[in-house]
């Protein structure tokens, strides 16, 4: 059972943009901001790589010259970078890109603004699958309110493993949020099984300001 890891880093980035206006901050991607020593996407992605997984691929987008400026060297070895081409496409473009430059069996799928979320928990996701009846009809995801096995995917995002090919073929020709395509794989059968987080700063983005002020705090 291959496994590669997908990391979305091809937002817009305008929450924050707006948030670093009105302080009369230097506007900054949060992508790059400082965070434990290195920026937010260098820990995911050094999240990522602590993995035993097969590959590691970083989709980029808005803002892709200001990301790899400043991380492509230390990384240029180690991860595969893709562009999305158009850049202004939704989420679901960005996962589906990136899920089609890699032939693995599953992907755990991160986005870069969430650099708390642990490898102890990305491990537990991936057992999941490795251990569960049915791997292919199955979402290991982190929980947002019930942990185990889930009665609904509402409110659901990533990260989470999931089958490669069969999730491609959600996001195919959509251009959306994840949630609702999570809810129309739920609806058709597959099962859900909730991550508990190892700490509830594992449960927060970083979309605004503050919320990066939290988790630095």
């Amino acid at each position: 059972m291959s496994i590669s890891t997908v990391i979305t880093a091809a937002g817009k980035n305008s929450r924050m943009r707006n948030d670093q206006i009105s302080r009369g901050i230097e506007l900054t991607n949060k992508l790059i901001l400082p965070f434990n020593n290195k920026t937010v996407i260098e820990t995911t992605i050094d999240n990522a790589l602590s993995l035993n997984i097969d590959e590691c691929i970083v989709v980029l987008g808005h803002y892709a010259s200001e990301i790899k400026e400043a991380i492509f060297d230390n990384y240029k070895d180690k991860v595969k970078f893709i562009e999305n081409n158009p850049v202004d496409v939704g989420l679901s473009t960005s996962l589906f890109n990136g899920l089609s430059n890699t032939d693995s069996d599953f992907a755990l799928c991160i986005t870069a603004d969430q650099p708390t979320v642990s490898s102890h928990t990305f491990e537990n996701m991936i057992d999941v699958i490795q251990n569960c009846e049915d791997p292919y009809r199955t979402i290991s995801i982190l929980r947002r309110r019930k942990t185990g096995l889930l009665d609904t995917a509402e409110g659901l995002g990533m990260p989470f493993v999931a089958p490669r090919e069969n999730l491609m073929g959600y996001l195919e020709n959509e251009d959306d949020n994840l949630n609702p395509l999570l809810r129309k794989i739920f609806d058709d059968g597959y099962t859900f099984y909730g991550i508990k987080e190892k700490n509830e700063k594992e449960l927060l983005n970083i979309n605004h300001y503050d919320d990066y002020l939290k988790l630095l705090d």
